[in-house]
């Protein structure tokens, strides 16, 4: 019982780390994705820029409410 604190928390720290090296990737991950079909609309439908800055918008909220999403909440009770 004593070591299992220990590697608790390197588990704990690595986990975290993980998710910190994530999280940026999946929020321009989605910005780029957005924003590439947007641009590649305006050139099949000659809509230029609207639908790149529509998308680039679209594609940037649902980054952020991923990264929301994503980070743990830490709840435990006061103790």
């Amino acid at each position: 019982m004593r070591d299992e604190k220990p590697r608790k928390l390197q588990v704990t720290f690595l986990r975290q780390l993980g998710l910190a090296i994530e999280l940026p990737f999946v929020l321009v991950a989605a910005v780029v994705l957005g924003g590439g079909a947007g641009y590649w609309l305006d050139n099949r439908l000659h809509t230029s820029p609207a639908l790149t800055f529509l998308l680039g918008a679209l594609g940037f909220a649902a980054g952020v409410r991923e990264v929301l999403r994503r980070i743990p909440r830490e709840d435990d009770g006061g103790q």
